[in-house]
């Protein structure tokens, strides 16, 4: 049986095992790795799928300010099992992890990734057209998702810059 539960605090091994087995060196190059770097991921919103006792796939939400529009979270990685994929293992973690930030009182989530598989949870480029990230990224794959009916990222300008816990 899977099951998608909040990260615990002994989960940061396994976790980077796992991203490393799914995504590789490369992960660290990505401009949304600068606004995760020494930092911690929002409070409560990390989330891990297990089948059984193996960790088969994670997903942070960090925070950030999303320029003139204020705080916001960043989504990612995004990282589920090879063996796993198409299962809805991701899917729900996503759907966890946005369900969360909605019910803790945040306004917007933005990400880097597929327009394809993030449309499916209300993703879509035009609310993040006037933002930034820092270093290089594939416009067409920054995306946002406004939490709640209010479209807080309405008119937004500026680059994305960290505001969370740092590490050290």
């Amino acid at each position: 049986m899977i099951i998608i539960d909040r990260e615990g605090t002994h989960s940061h091994i396994e976790r980077e095992k796992l991203l490393d087995r799914v995504m590789g060196q490369a992960r660290f190059g990505k401009s949304s790795e600068i606004l995760r770097r020494n930092r911690l991921p929002a409070d409560g919103l990390a989330f891990v799928a297990f089948d059984d006792k193996h960790m088969i796939g994670t997903v942070r939400l960090w925070n950030v300010n999303a320029g003139n529009s204020g705080p916001a979270l960043l989504l990612g990685p995004l990282a589920v099992e090879k063996a796993y994929n198409g299962s809805g293992v991701g899917a729900g973690l996503v759907y966890a992890a946005l369900n969360a930030a909605q019910s803790s009182g945040h306004r917007s989530v933005l990400l880097v990734g597929d327009p394809d598989y993030y449309a499916r949870f209300g993703f879509h480029a035009q609310p993040a057209n006037g933002l930034l990230m820092p270093g290089h990224f594939d416009r067409h794959r920054f995306q946002a998702v406004n939490l709640g009916n209010e479209d807080v990222l309405s008119g937004s300008q500026g680059l994305l810059r960290a505001t969370g816990a740092r590490t050290h």
